[in-house]
């Protein structure tokens, strides 16, 4: 079998060769990003949208109108979200702690960590904000990577290890590159969502990376 190093340059050329640039992050300006990152835990970035698009209507998507703002306003536009009242403190915590031109200016570990301080913001959400709003050289792991790269290599998601090992692993197999690592994880969401399921996965011969995935390739040997 192929290096982690080789398969994860080999994913990337297939996925981008089969689904192009995704133009990722959906947003319009770096706070819309932030605050997209923190509502999108444990929700489905469908609910996510309805929520921003709420916060929109109320003109409620920038930092100093958030601060400004009545909690139980935030708290009933993020409804859609999910658990709303623990993210719109979460949200209200973040416009205090973080200014994004001075995050910008930080160095990728400082501002790491300024994040990870803040309570609420583990390193998913930390992670997303960096690449996407900060454009900072950090990969994203997340649901999709875990599941993708566990059934390449043929072993149990709980045995992929630490978060921050499978980070560093990606972006030494990819290179220094925020733009790769936007591309990269943004191909992997794509791909989870079309064919690398979490129930009833799309193993035929149809999916770009079946011929180099060990889960594919057992259960097409399976089926046969």
């Amino acid at each position: 079998m192929p290096s982690s190093f080789a398969l994860i340059k080999e994913l990337f050329v297939r996925l981008y060769s089969e689904y192009g640039p995704q133009h990722w992050w959906p947003a319009k300006t770096r706070f819309e990003v932030c605050v997209g990152a923190i509502l999108t835990q444990n929700t489905s970035w469908k609910n996510v949208e309805k929520a921003i698009l709420n916060l929109k209507s109320k003109r409620l998507l920038d930092r100093e109108s958030m601060l400004n703002a009545d909690l139980s306003l935030i708290q009933e536009a993020i409804r859609p979200a999910g658990f709303y009242r623990q993210k719109a403190e979460r949200l209200e915590l973040f416009c205090e702690r973080v200014d994004l031109n001075a995050l910008s200016r930080m160095s990728l570990r400082s501002a790491r960590e300024h994040l990870l301080s803040i309570k609420g913001i583990g390193r998913e959400t930390a992670d997303s904000i960096l690449l996407y709003a900060l454009n900072k050289p950090i990969f994203v792991i997340d649901a999709y990577t875990k599941r993708i790269y566990s059934r390449l290599i043929g072993i149990g998601i709980e045995d992929i290890g630490d978060y921050d090992d499978l980070r560093q692993l990606f972006e030494n197999a990819l290179g220094k590159s925020a733009s790769r690592y936007n591309e990269m994880h943004a191909l992997l969401v794509q791909h989870a969502k079309l064919y690398c399921k979490k129930s009833s996965p799309l193993c035929s011969s149809s999916c770009p990376v079946s011929h180099m995935c060990a889960f594919a390739q057992k259960t097409n040997f399976e089926s046969a």
